[in-house]
């Protein structure tokens, strides 16, 4: 199969973009609620941050490669049938690679600023309690990888299919920012987790992450997808 390596640098900048932005926003939020006390103000800026920008380039590169930006709507898409094998990899290299980038680049803007952190996906559960926060970041990812499927894959969303889909990141943010910091993608985890040297928590998210956008992808178009649907191909 040939590799289109338009969707694979989409897939590279599309995710370098979320988990910069993203990153950066939480740097803010988490320097606003110590400073000034204001955590759902930290709350909101996260999750305005990550939504806006998801919906900007899902339009900007839904194009190219379909705007997965996140390796667990890649996994999601796989056990659908909606991507083949060679074409997940490719951009499951080009996601995690762009949030590894994009991890030491928060890093590199937030030290000299005297800002403390690096975006990390973190909260109250991660230290104590990481299998109860991989199951929250598994519960919510299912949310998002259904919306996609739903709204985008099956087009019942149309024109918009973008908004609904960075309508639900921000509504999981701010649902699960407090308790994991709501990563709901593998790359916005391990590229700022990477950039703090601190990889304790990742494995546990990676798997709950992961866990959730299989579900979603095999509920989906196994059981949830539409009369008119045809039925999933078998795998490449």
């Amino acid at each position: 199969m040939q590799i289109n390596f338009k969707a694979l640098l989409a897939e590279f900048i599309g995710t370098f973009a979320l988990v910069f932005v993203g990153a950066l926003a939480v740097v803010v939020a988490s320097n606003v609620a110590l400073t000034e006390g204001g955590n759902l103000l930290g709350v909101t800026i996260a999750a305005l941050a990550h939504g806006l920008i998801l919906v900007a380039l899902i339009y900007t590169f839904g194009h190219y490669s379909g705007a997965h930006f996140n390796p667990a709507v890649t996994a999601g898409l796989l056990v659908g049938g909606k991507i083949a094998v060679v074409s997940a990899v490719g951009y499951w290299v080009a996601q995690f690679l762009g949030g590894i980038v994009a991890g030491f680049a928060a890093l590199a803007l937030s030290a000299p600023a005297g800002l403390t952190g690096v975006g990390e996906t973190i909260g109250l559960l991660t230290v104590d309690h990481l299998g109860t926060a991989a199951i929250l970041e598994a519960v919510l990812t299912f949310f998002l990888v259904t919306t996609i499927y739903q709204s985008a894959v099956y087009g019942k969303g149309g024109q918009f299919a973008g908004v609904a889909i960075g309508l639900m990141l921000a509504a999981c943010i701010f649902a699960g920012g407090v308790f994991t910091g709501a990563s709901l993608n593998p790359a916005r985890t391990l590229g700022p987790a990477l950039a703090a040297g601190n990889f304790s928590y990742v494995p546990m998210y990676l798997i709950g992450i992961f866990a959730g956008g299989i579900v979603a992808g095999l509920l989906n178009a196994f059981v949830l997808k539409p009369p008119s649907e045809p039925a999933a191909p078998p795998l490449p």
